[in-house]
């Protein structure tokens, strides 16, 4: 059972009000439902030590709220009561639906979804919230249970922080009460933004409110004035009615203060009348006219305040005559003139509909449920509602994702990392590598969900590629993506042209476009200006241009051999400077050393082995220091000669980078296809999003793996590519 601490005489009256509002709906069993739904809570929160009073009083208002004040039925009351059980983990929503039902079940889970939602500017993105929040609300009773929520988190605020009291309250003015307007529910409505203002405009609500309290006696004398004629000539026509004075909520009063200019004083309409007659449903409209005949009768009306909502009731339901008359004292005050049934759809919104259509409670909320996801869907157009329309279209399926600051950006459906960075800005989409989406590494290429946190990763490196033209589905991306396209496009044209320019004066070459003709034909290219990007992006060697484009000429190759030995080499190098590695020392047993893997290019020196000959190591190898100290009498100066043969040395280089889709790809390519080198091993690891490779390869010199290497380091998404020492 709930713990002690949690019982109190509130709670146990909340409690008891539950029961007794659950036990009106008359439908059989959902009293039985709602006792165990309590006591299942009572066991859950019973348990938790950071629940206290105040959690299990919410729980039970939010219920009390949802039944009474908006008209729902049993399955909502038990959602509110256990609609912290999914997002605290201590129940499941399979575990629900065995218990409850699925209709209970999917509402919680639902409103989990939903409570998760933190705009971080409510006043700005309105609109983009409440969208996303009808679109992640399978069932509109999700939204109607998370206003009954939010009033009593406003009912109770005054215990919270100042921070936090303000931040519910804008939230309220800009998200919540505006949904409670377009439902109908306009009393919630009210009492939501008089609350908020109580946060927000402190000074200006206890003005309000004190200038009420001063002006109730006068206020009540007028009432009495105005409606004893109307009072007499109703009872003689023979109606049975009901009179209420409304003053008008604080805030209304106050955003009129503010929009006119003028004081409390000079606020003309503060309080209305409200006629509500008891008609038999036929005679609703006739009842109405005939009253306000009446009215105009006795007073003057201003013609251009008439309001017709029983003709053509608003799309929320609502149904009433207003009319503003000339009272006593020429003061303007507002007549609404409407019936019980009116009157009590005016106060609970739809839900009213059905106690009058003689429908089953919970069958009738269904027909509700389904006539309020069409107006939350359907765009308002009534002049008072324009500020406030807001429309759901299901067909195209926006979904609504956050940037870490909170900012709500809208998409249309199957949006990709890369159509949320163009959304950002164009620069940003331009260097995107790839982004961290709720928490976890992604490629450019993954589909957003609705509510989806995105935080997008890039790289200054990195530049649009034909292939994204394939995945990104926004048109402002589309249209992103090809023009920077064009223009990397021309700029690497203007430099492959003017690197080939200087080249070729100075091979002096004159006739620059027949050499340019001349290597299109040869390279099979369809236009000359795919030449000058081949060349601007590095991928041909313009030593092979100059070969082509010259008489190269023909190196005799000395084939003598000299036959030495090894004591020989130690004898010569004594009096010479350099043991001269080339393609003539045939006899010599010598080695390139594995712990270097020297290639033809690098600085080398030799090392005289015991049973291996001479070893080849690098200057740079970690043992050279350890070889040259020990045994300076076996080391032996050495240097490269003449031209490496193709692929004869191996070494291994270590590339890094963003690991998406295709990357290991473009490596090999460049690697072996526009290169030509040989890969003898490859090992891959990828964490957190980046990627490791290291590759063994057989090279020719070091002016070919510089060349390697450069052509790596410009392939988008590899952040190094180095030589392994």
């Amino acid at each position: 059972m709930i713990s002690n601490n949690l019982i109190s005489k509130a709670f146990e009256e909340a409690r008891a009000q539950l029961l007794e509002s659950v036990s009106n709906l008359k439908n059989e069993g959902d009293l039985d439902r709602i006792k165990e739904a309590l006591q299942l809570a009572e066991e859950i929160y019973g348990k938790n030590e950071q629940w206290n009073e105040s959690n299990a009083l919410h729980l039970v208002n939010v219920a009390l709220i949802s039944i009474n004040e908006i008209g729902l039925g049993a399955n909502s009351a038990i959602a509110a009561i256990l609609h912290e059980t999914i997002e605290s983990k201590w129940l499941t929503q399979v575990e629900l639906e065995k218990r409850f039902g699925s209709t209970v079940a999917s509402i919680v889970s639902n409103f989990t979804q939903i409570s998760g939602l933190d705009p971080k500017d409510p006043k700005t993105q309105a609109e983009l919230f409440r969208q996303m929040l009808i679109s992640l609300s399978a069932d509109a009773r999700v939204i109607l249970l998370k206003l009954a929520d939010r009033l009593d988190t406003m009912r109770s605020l005054s215990r919270h922080e100042q921070n936090i009291r303000l931040k519910r309250s804008w939230e309220t003015f800009h998200l919540y009460a505006p949904l409670a307007h377009r439902l109908g529910l306009y009393r919630l409505k009210s009492e939501m933004e008089d609350l908020a203002m109580k946060h927000i405009y402190p000074k200006e609500y206890k003005y309000i409110i004190k200038r009420l309290q001063e002006t109730t006696a006068s206020r009540n004398r007028f009432l009495q004035g105005f409606m004893v004629p109307v009072e007499e000539e109703l009872r003689k026509k023979g109606f049975n009615f009901a009179i209420k004075g409304r003053t008008k909520s604080i805030y209304s009063i106050f955003r009129k203060m503010q929009k006119q200019e003028v004081d409390f004083d000079e606020v003309h309409d503060i309080f209305a009348i409200r006629i509500i007659l008891d008609s038999k449903p036929e005679n609703e409209k006739l009842d109405c006219w005939q009253v306000y005949s009446i009215i105009t009768d006795k007073y003057t009306p201003n013609t251009e305040r008439l309001r017709d909502w029983i003709s053509v009731p608003k799309s929320n339901g609502y149904e009433s005559l207003h009319t503003t008359v000339l009272g006593p004292e020429n003061k303007w005050i507002e007549v609404q003139i409407r019936t019980t049934r009116m009157d009590e759809i005016a106060e609970k919104g739809l839900a009213a509909h059905w106690k009058y259509k003689g429908i089953k409670q919970e069958q009738g909320i269904d027909e509700w449920i389904t006539r309020v996801r069409e107006i939350l869907e359907s765009p308002d157009t009534s002049p008072e509602d324009k500020v406030e329309q807001f429309k759901l279209n299901l067909e195209t399926r926006d979904i609504y994702v956050f940037t870490p600051r909170g900012d709500i950006r809208k998409l249309p459906a199957k949006s990709t990392v890369l159509d949320f960075a163009f959304d950002i800005h164009s620069d940003i989409g331009s260097q995107c590598v790839g982004a961290i989406v709720n928490g976890k590494n992604t490629t450019i290429k993954q589909e957003l969900q609705n509510g989806d946190v995105v935080e997008i990763l890039t790289s200054k490196k990195q530049k649009p590629k034909k292939d994204w033209l394939s995945f990104v589905v926004t048109s402002k991306a589309k249209s992103r993506i090809k023009q920077q396209l064009h223009e990397i496009e021309n700029r690497e044209i203007k430099e492959g042209k003017e690197i080939l320019l200087r080249r070729t004066k100075n091979w002096k070459i004159e006739d620059f476009e027949k050499a340019v003709q001349k290597i299109n034909k040869q390279l099979k290219l369809k236009k000359p200006t795919d030449l000058f990007i081949l060349i601007a992006q590095g991928k041909i060697d313009l030593s092979a241009i100059k070969t082509l484009l010259t008489t190269e000429e023909q190196i005799v190759a000395d084939k003598e051999t000299t036959h030495k030995t090894e004591q020989e080499i130690l004898e010569a190098s004594e009096g010479s400077d350099y043991l001269v590695i080339d393609e003539k020392l045939v006899n010599i047993d010598y080695k390139l050393a594995k712990c270097c893997n020297p290639i033809f290019g690098d600085e080398i020196f030799g090392f005289v082995t015991v049973n291996e000959g001479i070893k080849i190591h690098r200057t740079t190898c970690p043992n050279s220091n350890q070889l040259k100290q020990r045994w300076p009498y076996r080391v032996v100066k050495a240097r490269w000669k003449g031209s490496s043969k193709a692929g004869a040395f191996q070494t291994t280089i270590r590339i890094t980078g963003i690991d998406e889709m295709g990357i290991l790809n473009q490596i090999s390519e460049v690697i072996s296809k526009d290169l030509k080198v040989n890969m003898r091993n490859l090992n891959v690891t990828s964490h957190d999003g980046l990627f490791e490779a290291q590759i063994q390869l057989y090279i020719e010199d070091t002016k070919h793996l510089e060349m390697l290497l450069y052509r790596l380091n410009r392939i988008q998404g590899v952040t190094k590519a180095v030589r392994l020492k």
